[in-house]
């Protein structure tokens, strides 16, 4: 691969820039003429970001198309139809730490295009988690994901109510600690179709990666040390089991097996959800009364606890480069700019935790300024429940994985399948693909 010592120096160069430097006045090179073509994420709470892209276009002369942009899940579809159709021309694709892996021979080793020094400025767990085989497969956004739990604070400042669910429960009502507390009071709080406890992610990846944190937090795992499925336990069944009787309880809103990340945001929104656990970028939205009919009224909690540890799968978004572009040092460029301290500090603002290093000390330093109460309340409860991120098996065919559980988790919540029928079909679908990849 042809390294690029221009862009090396160049890139190294803006990583020295103060990260109140305006991106016109930052050196990003010069691509007059030249058309970068994207596959983006999309979602409320990444377009700020994208908002920042003309300030690119206007530094360098160049252009970005954007030529798709969905959920993270039909991206992920929609590349790996790119690349055995072998029209993977492209240039920059989001990708995430859970992903990754599944890419073989699609993207380019950022190393050979990004200085040391600029990579040096990111958390290096972040890094290690986007390093495939020793290749840096992206670059790390301000979209580190690890969940807490998010509440409606006026449910808990309610005399009758807590009087009521201390009688029906026996102790007292407060913010849930363990998911069986979750459970309790999301049956408490449900009054459908007009209200509901909780929610959660019903489909793709999604809804296994939610399973995945409960099985571990029971004290089990997705596989074992050679990649044999190993979910389909007590802990697993505890975990799914969850999941059933919140669906059953009608707590959680009918139509939840098809949600996804979205549309659990907007749920939140909308103030007719008590109990959420999300990711770090809603934070903002769901506080800002311009977005969110819960702002002023939303907490935020360390995540609960299972039988044995809390929730914590964890990951981050990245940005990463074909190697078939026809113009990698303009995409290098455009991926470092959505990356650089000045993007993360704009990014991060909304809620969201950056994953460079001088970013993260900013915000905190921010927040302990005491100018914006929600804001220290959210840091100080993903720093805690950053504690506790774990990733999901660094294997490529952790997605095809989950494309095979899905379906036998949602058989379980409709009633279907028993939990323990849904758990052993999976299990048995994934055992066959481990050892078609030859684990054992």
């Amino acid at each position: 691969m042809k390294k690029s010592k221009f862009t090396k120096g160049l890139l190294a160069s803006c990583a020295v820039l103060a990260s109140a430097e305006s991106a016109l006045s930052s050196d990003w090179g010069s691509f007059e003429g030249v058309t970068i073509e994207a596959k983006l994420i999309g979602g409320q709470q990444y377009e700020g970001l994208y908002g920042r892209i003309a300030d690119w276009e206007a530094a360098t002369g160049a252009k970005v198309e954007i030529i798709s942009k969905k959920s993270h899940f039909e991206i992920d579809r929609e590349i790996k139809s790119d690349m055995a159709a072998g029209t993977t021309d492209w240039c920059i694709g989001s990708n995430h730490s859970s992903f990754a892996p599944q890419y073989e021979g699609l993207y380019v080793d950022l190393n050979d295009y990004v200085d040391a020094s600029v990579i040096e400025g990111f958390v290096p767990g972040t890094i290690t988690a986007s390093t495939v085989g020793g290749d840096l497969l992206m670059l790390p956004r301000a979209q580190f994901d690890v969940s807490v739990l998010y509440y409606l604070k006026s449910n808990y400042e309610d005399a009758q109510k807590a009087e009521a669910f201390e009688a029906q429960f026996g102790y007292p009502l407060a913010v849930p600690q363990t998911w069986e507390q979750v459970k309790d009071q999301a049956i408490f709080f449900a009054d459908p179709p007009n209200f509901y406890g909780t929610q959660y992610a019903g489909k793709d990846e999604a809804i296994v990666g939610r399973f995945y944190e409960m099985v571990v937090a029971e004290g089990g795992n997705f596989l074992d040390e050679d990649n044999r499925p190993i979910f389909n336990s007590d802990a697993g069944q505890r975990a799914l089991q969850w999941f059933v009787d919140l669906y059953e309880a009608k707590a959680v809103p009918a139509g939840t097996t098809s949600y996804v990340w979205d549309d659990l945001g907007q749920g939140f929104a909308s103030g007719t959800v008590a109990l959420n656990l999300d990711w770090p970028g809603w934070a903002g939205f769901f506080n800002n009364p311009d977005s969110s009919k819960a702002a002023g009224n939303v907490g935020v909690a360390v995540q609960p606890m299972g039988s044995v540890t809390r929730t914590g799968w964890s990951g981050h978004h990245g940005f990463s480069v074909t190697d078939d572009c026809a113009n990698k040092e303009a995409a290098a460029s455009l991926v470092a700019f959505l990356t650089s301290e000045e993007s993360q500090l704009a990014e991060s603002a909304g809620g969201s935790l950056p994953t460079r290093t001088a970013v993260w000390e900013a915000n905190i330093a921010k927040a302990r300024a005491g100018d914006d109460p929600f804001r220290t309340e959210a840091l100080e409860a993903f720093a805690e429940g950053a504690k506790y991120a774990f990733a999901v098996p660094p294997i490529p065919e952790w997605g095809e994985s989950t494309n095979l559980v899905f379906p036998e988790l949602q058989a379980a919540i409709v009633g279907d399948k028993t939990v323990e029928e849904a758990l052993d079909d999976a299990a048995e679908a994934v055992d066959e693909l481990m050892r078609e990849s030859g684990y054992y």
